[in-house]
């Protein structure tokens, strides 16, 4: 079976318009639920929320779809994604939604699902929810004596923030260091601010008074500038960014500098490996990664193991192979000691232990490796399968015969918006950046028809 609903992380789009309707909310809770009823216990499903206001629409179609197939609904409210996926474990739910768009602006919204084992469904149970969808879910509906009961866990905050602190080494503590943290006006403006406190530390707290509008605007993972310019100003010890659903983290160190997720994963590898907790001998991450990373792994003879774009698949090689670090240039940072999918605020914890342990600024701890010179665009496009045109393959195989052993090409189309996404790195900087605007200009002229002719 093939989705068609669902996509690299749940199902996203424009709310109140398809998928992300409260029509098509309460058939995916009908679906789900159905799937994951087994037996006669009472059936729990939790649920979870950013600060869109759109979750205000999505969060009651979605209890209804559960509690009409006979599940009892457990309302978290705002709380991170990674929350979600904990609390379903440790409630032993049968099922954890959260209502997102990650990174997404205010007006998108999103459904991501979480077994009862806290992890993220594969592709197989999500193309099975769908098909359910697709034939019909009203004959799930359960007799008026077995409908669900909705309640709200009002401490749920309160046990992911005690959940967080206790993986930060408990010899180690954050006095005396200053930190910004910028939680995009997102689901981590409780949390966040408060665990950082809570271990010791001086906290400049940014971002973190959502209205429903303002998530993720000129703020956040995916537009720190306020973070980094936060740093300077307070004279802080480094600067942490989240996004909108906090299972995403950028770093900045006292200079205002960023750190990407492939430095933040340099680090706490190596970090796992002094401290002999490193499992699978180095760590998954995804085709995105920079190649620098690869060779300051060898380097430390551990490996480095790609997979598809999204920390899902991320998780599922981790699972698979042994491996307990894993996550994306991004930022998104999987460590399965803790966590079932990314975590910003863990991972977080997990770079200034080290930090606190050594006692070297941000600056000389986060410049791990020599990253290799990258290039990313995105080409918008009217249609995603622009890819499988003759002329698109052509330029393709053109640009990957000039890189030939010298650096890497990788395009994917975008799972969440119409853009083609174009990334190319090798050691010569001049050669990517005029590879990828090649290749960029043409598949904008496919895209176009061939209207214009190509330079």
């Amino acid at each position: 079976m093939t989705r068609k609903l669902f996509g690299t992380d749940g199902i996203r789009g424009t709310a109140n318009r398809e998928p992300i309707t409260a029509e098509t909310a309460l058939s995916v809770a009908m679906a789900a639920g159905a799937q994951f009823r087994r037996g006669d216990h009472r059936h729990v499903v939790v649920i979870g929320k950013d600060t869109r206001l759109s979750g205000y629409m999505l969060e009651p179609a979605l209890t209804s779809g559960f509690l009409s197939v006979g599940m009892d609904v457990v309302l978290l409210g705002p709380i991170p994604t990674p929350a979600v996926g904990m609390l379903t474990h440790s409630l032993r739910a049968d099922l954890g939604v959260m209502i997102s768009a990650s990174h997404n602006p205010y007006d998108d919204n999103g459904i991501k699902l979480f077994g009862p084992d806290g992890f993220k469904l594969s592709d197989e149970v999500e193309a099975a929810i769908e098909h359910r969808i697709a034939s019909g879910v009203h004959e799930t509906l359960v007799a008026p004596g077995r409908l669900g009961r909705a309640r709200r866990l009002d401490d749920a905050n309160g046990r992911y923030i005690e959940f967080v602190k206790s993986t930060f080494p408990r010899r180690l503590r954050l006095d005396g260091l200053k930190i910004v943290v910028d939680c995009a006006n997102g689901a981590a403006y409780k949390a966040a601010p408060r665990v950082l406190y809570e271990l010791g530390a001086e906290v400049v707290d940014i971002a973190c008074d959502p209205d429903g509008f303002n998530i993720n605007h000129e703020c956040g993972a995916t537009s720190p500038g306020a973070m980094q310019s936060a740093v300077v100003t307070h004279g802080a010890d480094l600067g942490l960014s989240l996004d909108g659903d906090a299972d995403r983290l950028i770093v900045a160190d006292e200079r205002g500098k960023l750190i990407d997720g492939d430095q933040i994963m340099a680090l706490i590898t190596g970090f796992m490996q002094r401290e002999e907790r490193l499992s699978g001998n180095g760590l998954v991450a995804t085709v995105m990664s920079n190649l620098g990373l690869e060779r300051h792994l060898h380097g430390l003879g551990l490996d480095l193991i790609r997979t598809p774009v999204g920390d899902r698949y991320v998780v599922e090689r981790m699972r698979a192979d042994g491996f307990n670090i894993g996550g994306e240039q991004s930022g998104h940072i999987v460590l399965s000691d803790y966590t079932t999918t990314g975590d910003g605020l863990i991972a977080a914890l997990q770079v200034l232990a080290p930090l606190v342990e050594s006692g070297q600024p941000a600056n000389e701890l986060l410049s791990v490796f020599e990253p290799v010179p990258q290039k990313l665009t995105n080409v918008r496009v009217a249609d995603r399968t622009v890819m499988n045109l003759a002329a698109v393959k052509e330029a393709v195989a053109a640009t990957e015969s000039r890189l030939k052993d010298q650096g890497r090409l990788v395009i994917r189309p975008s799972g969440t918006e119409p853009v083609i996404r174009i990334m190319a790195e090798g050691d010569d900087a001049d050669m990517i950046g005029e590879l990828v605007e090649e290749l960029a200009e043409a598949i904008r002229i496919a895209g176009e028809g061939g209207r214009r002719a190509a330079p």
